[in-house]
């Protein structure tokens, strides 16, 4: 399997506080069955981190770990950091492809403007990957907010607690719709260490099932990782087995 967001990276956010902790969270991921993680750090006011600060933790990351995990670059860039020239976000490019970047969905409202912001993206040649939307309150209320928005091209990253039981039950409701309307293309940790947000996709993907947990969790990163053309998704899915077993959003 292939994690396209974590907070791996030693020291930068609120994820692995230092070097030993980020190699516990390298240990989990094997043993997991996950074979490359992306770093993919905060870059938002209150973690304001630089291109640099990434590289070097990243490298150094890497060094120590020898190898138990293939460690890439990214980051995970907030709406408002989306104003800045591109040639400032492209540094953060998702798993060190310029094609790609890692957008942080905010956990209340939907901005008015968060359409236009990805279409600027798009415009610069580049393909917006949104983090964990089925986190948000309103799109747990209606998960047809993320239709234009896919429509456009954006690509959808479902985190791995919303769907193995670890998170709430409306998250887990919200994804599986998400899932089971074709509005979802990664499965992703969003490793964090501590307590719910442990590393981990095997549960999830497990939950999901048949050909597009693979699809979710290999096929769509891997597409990424080595710039080919994304795969077509699966005609068959565990998405309403799964959804047999939640209870629904309001919308």
């Amino acid at each position: 399997m292939i994690d396209l967001h974590s907070h791996v990276l030693p020291g930068l956010d609120d994820g692995a506080r230092d070097l030993e902790a980020a190699l516990s969270i390298c240990r989990a991921a094997a043993a997991d069955g996950i074979e490359v993680i992306a770093g993919t750090p905060h870059v938002r006011h209150d973690y304001p981190t630089t291109a640099a600060d990434m590289q070097r933790a990243l490298e150094q990351l890497r060094t120590a770990a020898g190898g138990l995990v293939e460690l890439l670059p990214g980051g995970e860039i907030d709406l408002q950091e989306l104003d800045r020239p591109i040639e400032e976000l492209l540094p953060f490019a998702l798993a060190g492809n310029p094609r790609y970047l890692l957008v942080e969905t905010p956990y209340y409202g939907w901005p008015l403007d968060l359409g236009e912001r990805l279409f600027r993206l798009h415009a610069a040649g580049v393909t917006p990957v949104l983090a964990h939307p089925e986190r948000n309150y309103d799109v747990q209320a209606r998960p047809t907010l993320l239709e234009p928005i896919v429509a456009g091209g954006t690509l959808v990253q479902l985190t791995a607690t919303s769907l193995d039981g670890r998170g709430s039950g409306r998250a887990k409701s919200c994804a599986v719709t998400l899932l089971q309307r074709e509005l979802a293309h990664l499965l992703a940790s969003d490793a964090h260490e501590p307590g719910v947000r442990a590393i981990g996709l095997s549960a999830a993907a497990r939950a999901v099932g048949g050909e597009l947990a693979r699809w979710l969790t290999l096929d769509v990163p891997r597409a990424i990782v080595d710039d080919t053309p994304l795969p077509p998704r699966p005609k068959r899915s565990g998405a309403r087995r799964l959804l047999a077993r939640s209870y629904r959003p309001r919308g």
